[in-house]
């Protein structure tokens, strides 16, 4: 048994012949963990690491299990021109009413939601399989330069999301009197 987790029994790996003893060993023909006898024995190595589960593929199915519940976000694309910042989000299935876009100075945020179009299904009705992902999500893209945020534009076609937003062409600057 492990003294710090009590798990069971240490690995075990073979010396190669004509290997070297550990130093420190306790004599007697015993290594300094008091396991095996001439240098061809074993030594005992413990292991730090413990997978605790209840079966070999306990593992997989906690990961798919978080890949199944994980949020996901649409792809997007940034592009920059001398003038304007483009961004273009994949939104397949989702209402142009459902779709907000805000902005600050440098920042854009886009929160849409997909929402079901089954409603509410009498029992044993829906579907065998649904891997379709509904609810809602935002997104955040901030901008190295400012952002002209009242000339804005949105365009939703074939279910992509365009938002261009113009650089600022002018840069506010505050001078500040140092008193004695």
């Amino acid at each position: 048994m492990c003294g710090w987790c009590g798990e069971p029994a240490p690995v075990r790996f073979l010396r190669p012949p004509g290997a070297v003893a550990p130093i420190g060993g306790a004599g007697q023909g015993r290594n300094s963990d008091g396991i095996g006898g001439d240098p061809d024995s074993t030594i005992a190595i413990r292991t730090m690491l413990t997978v605790r589960t209840s079966s070999p593929f306990g593992l997989l199915d906690r990961l798919e299990q978080q890949l199944q519940t994980a949020e996901r976000v649409p792809a997007a694309e940034v592009r920059e021109s001398a003038d304007t910042y483009e961004v273009v989000l994949e939104l397949p299935g989702v209402d142009r009413d459902a779709i907000d876009v805000k902005a600050t100075e440098r920042t854009l945020v886009i929160t849409a939601e997909r929402r079901s179009g089954h409603g509410e299904e009498p029992a044993g009705q829906g579907p065998l399989l649904s891997e379709f992902r509904y609810g809602t999500w935002s997104r955040s893209f901030r901008f190295p330069q400012a952002i002209e945020r009242d000339q804005l534009q949105a365009r939703y076609r074939d279910g992509l999301l365009t938002v261009t937003a113009p650089k600022a062409q002018k840069v506010s600057s505050v001078s500040v009197r140092v008193e004695a």
